[in-house]
């Protein structure tokens, strides 16, 4: 299901001082808007995460979508998963993204139960998961934070569990780096977006939001214990990846 929001026009009009982006009322209520004209093969990304989680889930054990937000990837999880008694915990720490999530998650009835929880994701426990998702929430913690989450996940896993990571990312080359920004900021052109929503979208969320390089997820995830880690999927400076214990 893709709920239906109103069109983002948040930082349409001039704004005299720009604060830091934060997941609200406003941007709750124009997300997927949002993220489909901001983030390319957003799309894609959520029915994989379907089909990977069809894959990975197994019965009797728990799937956790850490940092929900409107429940797109839970949503596409419980289409594909058909395991018995496996069941998903969603959680964010927007008020209003968590209100907005259960109404998508009630609107439809399955067999896989989900319960949506309002929290720091810092905070969950993971227990008994086959699959974890982190999509395009690990870049909004604090960079110091993201090793312990990771930690955390790893030893939550059971064996042969798959964490699904989608982030922006940054590159260590300038020329290139700054090539996929021009690349990304042309696709917002090409959703309709203007130099103005750009630049104003830009500044508000550089501030929170702390991408790393590919390799350096790919360092981290290897030396937690992960046995396989890859990107399955990038355009321009998006992607995501899996890591399997």
């Amino acid at each position: 299901m893709n709920p239906k929001s109103n069109p983002d026009t948040i930082f349409s009009a001039p704004i005299d001082k720009i604060g830091d982006f934060t997941f609200d009322e406003k941007v709750a209520e124009v997300f997927p808007d949002m993220i489909q004209r901001s983030v390319p093969g957003y799309s894609n990304i959520i029915s994989a995460i379907g089909m990977l989680a069809e894959r990975f889930a197994k019965p009797h054990s728990k799937v956790y979508d850490l940092g929900c937000s409107l429940g797109a990837a839970t949503l596409s999880m419980r289409r594909h998963i058909q395991q018995e008694g496996c069941s998903i915990v969603a959680v964010d720490n927007s008020p209003a993204m968590v209100e907005r999530c259960k109404l998508h998650v009630n609107a439809y009835r399955s067999d896989t139960q989900v319960e949506v929880i309002e929290a720091d994701i810092r905070d969950i426990k993971i227990e008994d998961a086959s699959v974890v998702v982190l999509n395009f929430t690990l870049q909004f913690l604090s960079p110091q934070d993201r090793l312990a989450l990771l930690q955390r996940i790893y030893q939550g896993l059971r064996p042969g569990g798959i964490l699904i990571i989608s982030e922006k990312y940054v590159f260590d080359d300038p020329a290139s780096n700054d090539l996929l920004i021009e690349l990304h900021h042309d696709f917002k052109r090409a959703n309709g977006y203007s130099e103005l929503e750009i630049s104003q979208k830009r500044s508000a969320i550089e501030n929170v939001m702390k991408p790393d390089p590919i390799h350096l997820h790919k360092e981290r995830l290897s030396n937690i214990g992960f046995s396989s880690v890859e990107v399955w999927f990038q355009c321009f400076n998006f992607g995501s990846m899996f890591a399997i214990k």
